[in-house]
C-alpha cells in the first residue's frame, strides 16, 4: 500500500510556507520579499518531499515483496514436509 505522495508534499508544503513566512516578517522583511521566500520555499519542499516519498514507496514495495517471497517458500517448506511423512 503506497503513500500518496502528492498530498503529503502538497502537505509540507503548505506548513512549510507559512512557517517561514511567519518567520521572514518576524525578522522585519517587507511583505513582497517575505511572500517570494515563502514561495521558493514551498517549491523547493514540495519537490523534496515528492522525491522522498518515492523513495519511502520504493522502499515498502520491496519489503512487502520481500514478505511475500518469504511466506510463499516457507509455505512450500511446510508442504514438502508434510508429503514426507
Amino acid at each position: 500500500m503506497p503513500l500518496d505522495g502528492r498530498k503529503i508534499a502538497v502537505y509540507l508544503s503548505v506548513i512549510f510556507f507559512f512557517c517561514l513566512s511567519i518567520v521572514t516578517i518576524i525578522s522585519g522583511l517587507s511583505p513582497f520579499i517575505c511572500c517570494k521566500r515563502a514561495i521558493t520555499g514551498a517549491i523547493i519542499v514540495y519537490f523534496i518531499a515528492t522525491i522522498a516519498v518515492k523513495v519511502i514507496n520504493i522502499i515498502l514495495i520491496e519489503a512487502m515483496m520481500t514478505e511475500t517471497m518469504q511466506e510463499s517458500e516457507n509455505s512450500k517448506i511446510s508442504k514438502k514436509e508434510k508429503v514426507g511423512r
